[in-house]
């Protein structure tokens, strides 16, 4: 049930992204993990399948990560590909096609020229652009008012991107607004940094990145949270 708050203007896309896993899960912090298949990608590997949860290609402008969501599927696990896959295959190029053979997801797709999320939900694969403006996704569909974080806290994050578009340091901001978003118990559902378990999921916030796509830049930093599901 991870969130991803994404600014996108014409040839510049900021983004602050929240990853929420099983903390048993083990994976890999932002580095080079697949240098013989995808030797330009950076990214955070997940250890057991081998694949990404956020990737990006700095010499291609690419950036993609992907979002868990509830899908139609009846199909065993041992029939089915990791999900993580699908990100590093996009951040090289080729982006899902078809009827993946993957549980249902939101991949959201990045580049100075164009942004988009494609949603596989078992049974159809879709596209959405993402319009210039700042917009959030999580398991539903992006911007979508029935997700209660997106309804609480997507004024806020537009309200801050507007204030601080031309600065610098503008993921500081970005990360002052996300502590604040913390005053919020971590299993309640309008909570950004989370506790899923209340919910039904082993998934709690482990870390949050910020990046930046332009035409002459693309890069991301990572932050652990020292403890998974609370702000540090």
């Amino acid at each position: 049930m991870c969130t991803v708050i994404i600014d996108v203007e014409l040839g510049d896309v900021r983004m602050l992204a929240v990853r929420d896993e099983d903390p048993q899960r083990d994976w890999d912090d932002l580095g080079p993990w697949w240098p013989e298949t995808y030797p330009d990608v950076i990214g955070i590997r997940d250890r057991r399948a081998g694949g990404a949860w956020l990737a990006y290609d700095p010499e291609a402008g690419r950036l993609a990560v992907l979002l868990n969501r509830a899908d139609l599927l009846d199909v065993p696990a041992d029939q089915l590909a990791s999900r993580g896959a699908v990100v590093l295959e996009s951040v090289a190029g080729r982006s899902p096609e078809g009827t993946p053979r993957t549980h249902g997801f939101n991949l959201l797709e990045v580049s100075p020229e164009h942004s988009r999320v494609l949603t596989w939900n078992g049974a159809a694969l879709r596209e959405t652009p993402v319009t210039p403006g700042v917009h959030m996704i999580a398991h539903d569909d992006l911007d979508d008012a029935a997700t209660p974080r997106i309804e609480k806290w997507l004024p806020r994050f537009r309200a801050e991107a507007r204030e601080t578009s031309d600065a610098p340091d503008w993921a500081s901001h970005w990360i002052d607004l996300l502590a604040e978003t913390t005053s919020l118990d971590p299993t309640d559902d309008r909570a950004i940094i989370r506790d899923n378990r209340g919910h039904g999921y082993p998934t709690l916030s482990l870390l949050y990145v910020t990046a930046e796509v332009g035409s002459e830049v693309v890069n991301a930093g990572s932050h652990i949270l020292s403890r998974p599901g609370h702000w540090n």
